[in-house]
């Protein structure tokens, strides 16, 4: 098969903030407690720290890490989570059915988020709780001393401010599971009311709205709707959340999921540029793609009332390692619209990392995560993508191939393409009209024969990126073949022709 991309440097959508890298951490499971925290154990630190998840995740260069939910924020007590460990309350939490021991709450976070060289995005409870809880939360990150809640911070170990930049006004309140769930019209009010104290403390913060948690449900895009007309003013960005399945076991319709994210994403466009026109407002809000994973083969939400239950331990394989990178180059092309994005989660939970005590496994949807954070940096061009087409069952004639591209102020090239096909080779040939690539500074390809492959504890590295060769053209050009089912990230340096 062949294809070709056509890219001009001058026609871009603008630049790519490099929060859509970010990642999710939730009290839920095992991706805390023994997780990223597992004192005692030979391979954690002196706070209690994974070393190995740690180094794991610096490579992932995650400049956001949502916290502390999700589910879990909709019935927390953040209180619950400060002070001497030895007084802290134990919980039963509602979400996931488990014993909250506090043991790690948000000094902990804090400090946690350095050593993983990343910022804390920090989510406030609007289920069971409001406004003057949240703001409460905020004094106590973001102030000086001078007040009750700063100068516990301060008799928690901790005088300076964590300047926390982000904020969510709580977590998926259209979802009938959350806790405290009402409907759009009462949301809205909670989150103007907290967003309206939140920033009377702090001007400086950004805040996120709730959006829709599923395009399944009945309020799809009018929750987000309703609760824009009312907020608009208060807030800067609205979640969007994403979970992808194969239930029905058809690898070419599953392997076509790049589309049905991209059309979210173009019905979130439709709806800001609506709700700004209607507002007659010069003010933009852009799209918080704040959970988003495959997540179908382990559901298991119940944890029976036990301490860091397994729960939702995803085994991940070739075909969810494609439909992540599917994500990623979604956002990467509506970088004029989605600039946050959060992967839903980061170790052991519908993760890119399992622990065990004596160690870690590094699945296969991490690959792609990695390379894409890596090596995406500037603007987001615009791609003339010219793909054969297959048949993806129901969802129609697809593109064989799913592209998107970067380009560095420095003439950075970065391009990354999945291969969707099970059956074919394509090769790909990368046409440059205003400028030229000069070298290839290199190219990684995951791919395999079986879409089911996945690593284990057996054969970690089953399923691990491989160099491969891309050839400059005459032309100055980029010429590379992808085997069937692949992922590859291509980098080459342009100059002006």
């Amino acid at each position: 098969m062949q294809a070709k991309l056509t890219l001009d440097t001058q026609f871009h959508v603008g630049e790519i903030d490099p929060r859509i890298f970010g990642g999710f951490l939730e009290h839920l499971g095992r991706a805390v407690y023994e997780g990223v925290y597992d004192p005692g154990n030979p391979l954690s630190d002196a706070n209690g720290y994974r070393t190995d998840v740690l180094a794991a995740l610096q490579k992932m260069r995650m400049p956001l890490m949502r916290y502390p939910g999700g589910n879990f924020v909709s019935n927390y007590d953040w209180t619950d989570g400060i002070g001497p460990r030895e007084q802290r309350p134990r919980r039963p939490e509602f979400a996931w059915k488990s014993v909250e021991t506090n043991a790690f709450g948000t000094d902990e976070f804090m400090h946690w988020c350095k050593a993983a060289q990343t910022a804390p995005m920090m989510a406030v409870n609007l289920g069971t709780r409001g406004s003057a809880e949240a703001g409460a939360l905020l004094e106590y990150c973001n102030l000086p001393t001078g007040t009750y809640w700063a100068d516990r911070r301060a008799q928690n170990g901790h005088p300076e401010p964590y300047a926390v930049k982000t904020w969510c006004l709580g977590n998926e309140m259209d979802g009938p599971w959350q806790a405290g769930h009402v409907p759009a019209e009462e949301y809205a009010m909670r989150a103007d009311q907290a967003a309206k104290l939140m920033r009377g403390l702090d001007d400086s913060i950004e805040l996120v709205a709730c959006g829709s948690s599923a395009r399944g449900l009945a309020t799809y895009l009018s929750y987000d709707r309703i609760t824009l007309e009312y907020c608009w003013d208060s807030v800067h960005y609205v979640s969007a959340h994403r979970y992808s399945n194969n239930h029905r076991g058809d690898s070419a319709w599953f392997l076509a999921e790049g589309v049905e994210i991209e059309r979210i994403i173009e019905d979130y466009a439709g709806l800001f540029d609506y709700v700004r026109g209607l507002k007659r407002s010069e003010k933009r809000v852009y799209l918080s793609f704040d959970e988003w994973n495959v997540w179908y083969k382990n559901t298991h939400g119940n944890g029976k009332w036990k301490e860091a239950p397994a729960l939702c331990e995803e085994v991940y394989n070739l075909e969810d390692a494609l439909v992540v990178a599917q994500y990623l180059n979604a956002f990467i092309r509506r970088a004029d619209v989605v600039k946050i994005a959060c992967i839903a989660q980061i170790v052991n939970v519908i993760a890119p990392l399992l622990t065990r005590r004596e160690g870690l496994l590094v699945q296969s949807t991490y690959y792609p995560f990695q390379l894409m954070a890596e090596h995406t940096r500037g603007k987001s061009l615009r791609t003339q993508l010219e793909s054969p087409l297959y048949m993806a069952g129901d969802r129609g004639e697809t593109p064989v191939l799913d592209v998107s591209a970067s380009l560095a102020q420095d003439g950075a090239l970065a391009v990354f393409v999945v291969n969707r096909s099970q059956t074919d080779a394509v090769t790909l040939d990368i046409h440059l009209t205003d400028v030229r690539a000069s070298a290839v500074l290199g190219l990684d390809i995951l791919c395999g024969d079986d879409p089911k492959a996945a690593n284990s504890w057996e054969t970690p590295d089953l399923l691990t990126p491989k160099p491969a060769l891309a050839t400059l053209t005459d032309s100055g050009g980029i010429t590379l073949t992808l085997p069937p089912l692949a992922f590859a990230a291509l980098r080459a340096q342009t100059q002006l022709r």
